[in-house]
């Protein structure tokens, strides 16, 4: 038992990995434009050298072959420490992925962080608290509901507050949460000025901790309630199909038949297979909640990690894309895995089929 279990985590483990390696050279690749940024940072080093020497007045008595010289060796001096002086395709390409698998993720070309530091982690690591605190509360807040409603709209199939809540929910998934917060913010922030229209303190030095609280609630209200809204009906409507298609097993129908209670009838019956799904599901959801989401963080002025996401792009800070996506595709891997781990330890059909 023990050989098929270890080859079904050897295989999923190589397999995660290798996707890994993949995805981290694509997005080198794609964030670097292909080593077009090598280029414009080459002829910026060339266009700074050139400049500083230009107005030295004892460069300029120099002859023209002894200004080349000068100026080439200087250049070459500057790119050779900038590590430019290697060819993108292969050499630094693969220098960048070696170092992002191994999380040595260097310093950001523009962007620092509030203390001024320009290292990727340090920039990473400011802002990933601000986005677990709204989106994974959010996605907790999602979750709950969502199980809570779809268990009942589940139990009362085809009634009219099924009905009406499954189109709901329908109609809030497919409206992204920023959307809601554009309007939220007309209503609320701009309209009504009962709550700011961004950021997530007024002042954060000087001030007793519990008023700071309260200020930061108040600055988190609006983007938390706009992504819950927007996020429910999923996990709504995902456990109603669930807990449906469950109680109309051979074994619920049975035990229906028996006269087993309803409520020990859906505890025992309908929730405990239902859980595995919703427990990867929940996972999932929330390793990329710490991701934050950049539209919806750009519209409240949230700074966490998707606002950051959206600097980076705008300003063309390669390290910090690739700093961002490599630590979500580690957290993403280990989640996987752990789960498949979990599964073929609790299900052997899964690491039969794994294997």
């Amino acid at each position: 038992m023990v050989a098929p279990y270890v080859k079904f985590v050897a295989k999923k483990a190589v397999a995660l990995a290798l996707t890994l390696v993949l995805a981290t050279y694509l997005v080198v690749i794609i964030s670097n434009l292909g080593g077009y940024l090598d280029t414009l940072v080459r002829n910026q080093i060339i266009k700074e050298v050139t400049s500083r020497y230009a107005q030295r007045p004892e460069f300029q008595r120099l002859p023209k072959e002894e200004q080349e010289k000068i100026l080439k060796r200087e250049i070459e001096a500057e790119l050779k420490a900038r590590g430019l002086d290697k060819p993108f395709f292969p050499d630094r390409s693969l220098i960048y992925l070696r170092d992002a698998l191994s999380l040595n993720l260097g310093r950001a070309m523009v962007i620092k962080s509030a203390s001024g530091s320009s290292k990727v982690s340090a920039i990473i690591l400011e802002r990933l608290p601000w986005s677990v605190l709204l989106f994974t509360t959010g996605t907790i807040l999602s979750v709950a509901i969502g199980i809570y409603l779809g268990l009942h709209m589940g139990r009362r199939a085809l009634s009219k507050f099924d009905r009406g809540m499954s189109l709901s929910a329908i109609i809030l998934q497919s409206i992204p949460p920023w959307y809601f917060g554009v309007l939220a913010l007309l209503i609320f922030a701009y309209r009504l000025h009962w709550f700011p229209s961004g950021g997530w303190v007024k002042k954060f030095y000087g001030v007793p901790w519990y008023i700071l609280a309260v200020d930061m609630l108040h600055h988190l209200a609006l983007p938390l309630v706009c992504w819950v809204i927007s996020t429910f009906g999923f996990w709504a409507y995902v456990t109603r199909n669930l807990v449906i298609y469950i109680l109309y097993e051979d074994y619920v129908m049975a035990a229906k038949a028996k006269g087993v209670p309803e409520e020990m009838l859906i505890r025992r019956y309908v929730l405990r297979p239902a859980a595995p799904p919703i427990v990867t599901m929940t996972a999932l959801a929330l390793i990329a909640s710490w991701q934050g989401a950049i539209i919806t963080e750009t519209v409240f002025k949230w700074f966490g990690l998707g606002y950051l996401y959206w600097q980076a792009i705008m300003a063309l800070d390669a390290p910090i894309i690739i700093g961002l996506t490599v630590t979500y595709a580690y957290l993403l891997m280990i989640t996987v895995l752990v789960l498949d781990i979990i599964y073929g330890l609790l299900d052997p059909r899964v690491r039969t089929g794994g294997g």
